[in-house]
């Protein structure tokens, strides 16, 4: 049994190493499909089962440092939000945005409605910190699982959902594509030239240095101690602003104002962002316990009831304003997805608006942890 926090912490790294560098070699075809992190989920939860952790002497280590690097995460991750790229989208494409972020908080509640009474009393949490998830990405996710204290048994299950329906999802969209022609028809969508095209990224990003990741490490955990003293100095308000919710609320009101500084082309912001993320996550699973997996197929149906209503929302939509196919696909994609899949489904439409992937993804970045927070408060009182 391990009693020493170093050596806990030691070892979640080392695990992550494993998984980054298997996924990076490129031998292993299942990294495409399934991100590192959740194997990471799944060893170290495992690892917990079988009683290696010993919770009364580690988790004080696990947690502090969990404090410590989620708000420098969400900071590092806001870095590449530069918000007058995502104003150049214009308002069609932004209102189909948020469109989708609209229907998929809907379709969270819609399955919460019906299956509440069968799930654990805590599940709104979990489900709040999926839905973070799907409207923006992983790191909005452990944020809301951190700010509501979601039970880890609880977030293993929906980490596991998210993984299986985002790779149903993405494989479902790509298939659209063979159909954005007869669909266009149907909605009657305006297909000509998108006229936003600034491209994304079009400075190269200077190689990482020594100065460069010491300056974004020293920088990000100063600003995520100080956000964190400011944080609980601010008042509560309902049930999901809290001091937590604060912090995050103010590392990512400055990541975005960073964002559309030069400073945000700072070399390595994701990379150590990454790293944080892998940490976070190995934490939260070294308190999840394997055998109690009844309720997990519950989550999955959730999952499913979610993305029909967005499916049937997103139709609704597309028909009355005559969007075309790729808009909704790209917005949906981002969303579910992320950074990792929006630009990829963006340039399976056309190459030329791989950007708008991008943008997308990165309005998700900044919006979702708020985003999930707002349908977890909706769950608790509509349960």
């Amino acid at each position: 049994m391990i009693t020493d926090g170093f050596l806990f912490i030691s070892l979640l790294l080392a695990i992550s190493a494993v998984l980054v560098v298997a996924g990076h070699s490129g031998k292993l075809k299942i990294f495409k499909y399934v991100p590192g992190f959740v194997f990471l989920y799944v060893v170290a939860a495992l690892l917990n089962t079988v009683g290696l952790f010993d919770h009364d002497a580690i988790d004080g280590v696990g947690d502090g440092l969990q404090d410590a690097l989620l708000p420098a995460m969400i900071l590092l991750l806001l870095f590449k939000c530069d918000v007058r790229q995502i104003i150049r989208l214009g308002p069609k494409l932004l209102l189909t945005y948020v469109v989708t972020a609209v229907s998929i908080i809907i379709g969270f509640i819609v399955a919460y409605l019906i299956l509440h009474s069968a799930l654990a009393p805590e599940a709104w949490k979990g489900l709040g910190a999926l839905n973070a998830s799907w409207t923006g990405g992983s790191a909005n996710m452990v944020a809301v699982q951190k700010i509501l204290e979601a039970p880890e048994d609880i977030f293993g299950y929906v980490l596991i959902v998210d993984t299986v329906l985002y790779s149903f999802w993405l494989l479902l969209i790509f298939s659209s594509v063979t159909v954005s022609d007869k669909f266009n028809r149907w909605t009657k969508a305006d297909t000509s030239k998108f006229d936003f095209a600034k491209r994304v990224g079009e400075e190269s990003e200077k190689p990482m240095t020594l100065p460069s990741i010491i300056g974004l490490l020293g920088f990000s955990l100063f600003v995520s101690a100080l956000a964190t003293k400011a944080g609980e100095m601010l008042p509560e308000l309902g049930t999901v602003v809290n001091a937590t919710a604060w912090t995050i609320l103010i590392v990512s009101v400055l990541g975005l104002v960073i964002g559309s500084t030069r400073w945000g082309r700072a070399a390595g912001s994701s990379q150590l962002a990454t790293i944080m993320l892998y940490l976070i996550i190995g934490i939260i699973a070294s308190g999840s316990d394997f055998t109690s997996l009844a309720e997990a197929p519950l989550y999955l149906v959730a999952g499913l009831i979610v993305l029909f209503v967005h499916i049937v929302i997103m139709l609704i939509y597309a028909k009355l304003t005559k969007t075309e196919l790729f808009s909704i696909a790209v917005s949906s994609t981002a969303n579910i997805g992320g950074i990792a899949s929006a630009p990829v489904v963006a340039g399976a439409f056309n190459k030329q608006l791989v950007p708008v992937g991008v943008l997308f993804a990165l309005i998700g970045a900044f919006s979702g942890t708020f985003l999930g927070l707002l349908a977890a408060q909706l769950m608790s009182v509509t349960g």
